[in-house]
């Protein structure tokens, strides 16, 4: 009977939002800023105000602290918006916990159906949808290859107490043994640990990669001060990561992955769409950004064919 009458609420809370020229209220929740998330924020953002739709947007950062996240989630409820949009795991774990009455759209969330936010991909049930950023490790570990061909053994720093960040691993070493690399691995349980974990990676691997982790990311300018003073490549999960100073990634434009989002909650808002029924998309085509300046301050030459295939040189 529960069930019933959340499903009742909810597609009545749409029907109502549907109006024709009413003002729609947008909560979002993000656990950090970092220029992916805030690319995503700002394509969203910048594709419900080109859809035509007249919306406040109510922001609410995290700053890194899941107690913090969880505070912000309570203080969404009460807000009691049309939609709420929660980008990065944390984020919509909250929200999935404490909002039940109102359509919730996820961003950026690598593991969805592991991280408990939707029951399956294909079919999420409750009252929640959106978009997965899950990476293609075995491309990743490609690219660093066919930038160093000879690479016997990859550094990795990852925060070991963010879910997403071990399921990401765990692809990558399977990936990696395959191919016969080994995988270093530097863990951290804070952002202030990414320069000691790059140190601990000199002499134990050829290069180091950080993959789509937010408190890595987030201090990322600490690993590649450890690189460029021990000439040691360092690639990234994530595109804007190499405007800051990594060699290259092949990854998603999380810009881009704003705007599809925003197309998915406006379905929602204009058209009554039902989150439940609504399958989890993904971005299909991954962009390869490089950074030659980069790539000389940390002893490597990139090759002349990669160069040709990016899809944009960092100056």
């Amino acid at each position: 009977m529960k069930r019933i009458i959340v499903a009742l609420c909810l597609t009545l809370l749409m029907a109502t939002g549907a109006a024709a020229g009413e003002s729609r209220l947008i909560s979002i929740t993000q656990i950090v800023e970092h220029p992916s998330l805030d690319a995503m924020r700002q394509g969203f953002k910048d594709r419900i105000i080109e859809l035509g739709i007249d919306a406040e947007f109510k922001e609410h950062i995290a700053q890194g602290n899941p107690a913090t996240s969880v505070q912000i989630a309570n203080q969404i409820k009460g807000e009691q918006p049309d939609l709420v949009l929660a980008i990065t795991t944390p984020s919509a774990q909250h929200a999935v916990q404490k909002i039940k009455d109102r359509p919730i759209v996820f961003t950026g969330v690598t593991d969805p159906v592991g991280a408990g936010i939707v029951a399956h991909l294909d079919k999420p049930g409750g009252n929640v949808t959106g978009m997965t950023d899950m990476s293609p490790m075995h491309k990743h570990l490609n690219l660093v290859q066919d930038f160093m061909p000879e690479l016997e053994s990859l550094g990795v720093i990852y925060n070991a107490g963010e879910p997403n960040s071990v399921t990401l691993i765990n692809l990558l070493k399977g990936f990696a043994k395959k191919e016969g690399v080994t995988i270093e691995e530097a863990t951290i349980a804070n952002s202030s640990g990414v320069y000691q974990a790059a140190k601990s990676l000199v002499g134990r691997a050829d290069a180091i990669y950080i993959p789509l982790d937010n408190t890595a990311i987030s201090a990322l300018e600490s690993a590649i001060k450890v690189c460029r003073q021990n000439r040691i490549p360092l690639f990234t999960g994530d595109t804007d990561s190499v405007r800051r100073g990594s060699i290259a990634a092949l990854a998603i434009d999380y810009r881009q992955m704003g705007i599809q989002t925003a197309d998915i909650a406006a379905r929602i808002l204009n058209e009554g769409a039902d989150p439940a029924e609504m399958p989890v998309e993904t971005i299909k085509r991954l962009q390869l950004y490089v950074n030659p300046g980069a790539a000389e301050s940390m002893g490597l030459e990139i090759p002349a064919e990669m160069l040709e295939k990016a899809d944009e040189v960092v100056k």
